[in-house]
């Protein structure tokens, strides 16, 4: 629900999943993911700028800020105009909300790529996608020297370009009684770790007919039999395929649109965990393959999904943790969602087909997707596809690849041509896709930053202050209005 300010400016509330980026998010946990899509032919800065330009107006849910309030972060409207850069550094940094003239994403390009990159807070990775594609949409309509239905004239525009940013969970919310989740420890990746704001990225393009053949044998869904495959990888590559104590754990993250009839643009997903404990050294892939589809079948049925939004939307609904500070909401939050963290090995990510409009298919080569990752979060998988191509990424903090090259192993021999693409660091053979990055200081960049803003703001606090008192007793500024801005009553 969005509410207008004393300045005419709008906001609204942070749905109930994204309340917790903002918490946890920091630059060593960056909590951002990129969706981009490669062209066929290089691309115009200056145009991508102009479309840029032209379709936010009509996306709201992309044209704000983040602002933080006494219980709670809220979204304000950002009336500013966001930058196209050109990529120069490593993918899914963190997005400071007080830098990037304080927009939650970034748009960048490199040669034939435009990359958009989203902070969690704002969106999850199909409304990533579709702005991604209205981007692209009207990008390709400037170079062709099209009009579009971006122009303010068209009757389709601009009401139905403005999409829902509802919050979807508080919507379905059912008061049913609520499974408790499991927080026991799983299986943690480790290994020699790249320098801090450094990341490895691996994409390997498989052909979906190829893979369909593979699903098509064993009788299950391409993810499931991608789950077991990369729970099976990491049994062989890190515990050599011997009996442990601890599951591997996938954290599998559930589009809800498809089971509750939501278009919502903000966050509407649900994380389900998929693992198996090897207690047989005799194990077979077979018999992982039918405990994986058994847990997902279980596990992503619309009662199970009610039960999850269920244990989700109670405890913001609870007021007495409603009328706890956000300083300590934080310390809460950071505790819960560590402990949560501990409960998976590994993210794994299926956005499924990505479509385009009809008269952009012959421009468009692929999309790719990829989430950031950090030494808490070391590695994390995504997998999308484009006509008759897939791609599936990994993200990772460490230095060597050696389970990326043992799941990719695995879909080769069973029957998958498989062909790789990476960034410097790691170990693919075709590198070229993403800038040599000679010398990279983060944190040391991002501290200076950081400071100096800090500085800038303590020189303006006094000012601001009194310039709001001054609002509150001439009567420029509603103090109704701002209580419930900040205090969310």
């Amino acid at each position: 629900m969005k509410k207008k300010t004393a300045e005419g400016q709008w906001w609204r509330r942070l749905d109930n999943t994204a309340k917790i980026f903002p918490v946890i998010a920091s630059e060593a946990m960056s909590q951002v993911f990129r969706v981009s899509v490669t062209l066929k032919e290089p691309i115009k800065p200056e145009v991508l700028q102009q479309a840029l330009e032209d379709i936010l107006p009509h996306i709201r849910n992309f044209r704000v800020r983040l602002r933080r309030g006494i219980f709670w972060y809220y979204f304000e409207e950002n009336k500013r105009v966001p930058q196209v850069q050109r990529e120069s550094t490593y993918p899914c940094r963190y997005i400071d909300p007080h830098g990037n003239r304080k927009f939650l994403f970034r748009v960048t390009y490199y040669e034939r790529r435009i990359n958009l990159e989203v902070f969690h807070a704002l969106t999850d990775g199909l409304g990533a996608v579709n702005m991604l594609k209205d981007l692209t949409s009207r990008y390709l309509q400037l170079i062709r020297g099209e009009d579009g239905i971006w122009r303010e004239e068209d009757d389709k525009s601009p009401e139905s370009q403005v999409f829902t940013v509802e919050d979807s969970y508080l919507e379905n919310y059912r008061d049913i009684p609520r499974r408790k989740y499991s927080s026991r420890p799983a299986y943690r990746l480790e290994g020699n770790y790249l320098p801090l704001g450094t990341g490895q990225v691996l994409h390997g393009y498989v052909q979906v007919e190829e893979l369909k053949g593979v699903c098509h044998r064993h009788g299950v869904s391409i993810t499931k039999y991608l789950a077991a495959a990369l729970i099976w990888s990491i049994w062989k590559e890190y515990l050599k395929g011997k009996p442990w104590e601890q599951p591997i754990v996938l954290n599998l993250p559930i589009n809800l649109r498809a089971f509750f009839a939501s278009e919502t643009m903000a966050n509407f997903f649900a994380v389900t965990m998929i693992g198996y404990r090897f207690r047989d050294p005799s194990t077979s892939f077979e018999s992982l393959l039918a405990k994986v589809s058994s847990q997902m079948d279980k596990k992503t049925d619309r009662k199970r999904l009610e039960e999850c939004i269920s244990y989700n939307v109670s405890r913001e609904k609870k007021w007495y943790l409603r009328l706890i500070p956000l300083v300590l909401k934080r310390i809460a939050v950071n505790i819960v969602f560590w402990l949560k963290d501990k409960a998976y090995t590994m993210t794994l990510s299926n956005v499924g087909v990505i479509q385009v409009d009809p008269e952009d298919q012959k421009d468009v080569e692929r999309f790719h997707i990829m989430i950031g990752v950090s030494r808490r979060q070391p590695m994390k998988c995504t997998i999308c596809s484009f006509g008759q191509e897939m791609v599936i990424t990994f993200t990772s903090v460490f230095s060597d690849g050696h389970l990326q090259r043992r799941f990719f192993d695995k879909l080769r021999e069973d029957g998958i041509h498989v062909r790789l693409e990476g960034n410097e660091p790691s170990w693919a053979r075709k590198r070229d896709m993403y800038p040599h990055i000679r010398k990279i200081l983060i944190l040391q960049k991002g501290g200076e930053a950081k400071a100096s803003r800090m500085v800038k703001q303590v020189e303006k606090t006094g000012g601001q202050v009194a310039l709001g008192l001054k609002g509150y007793l001439n009567g420029s500024k509603d103090w109704k209005e701002e209580l419930r801005r900040r205090f969310h009553v």
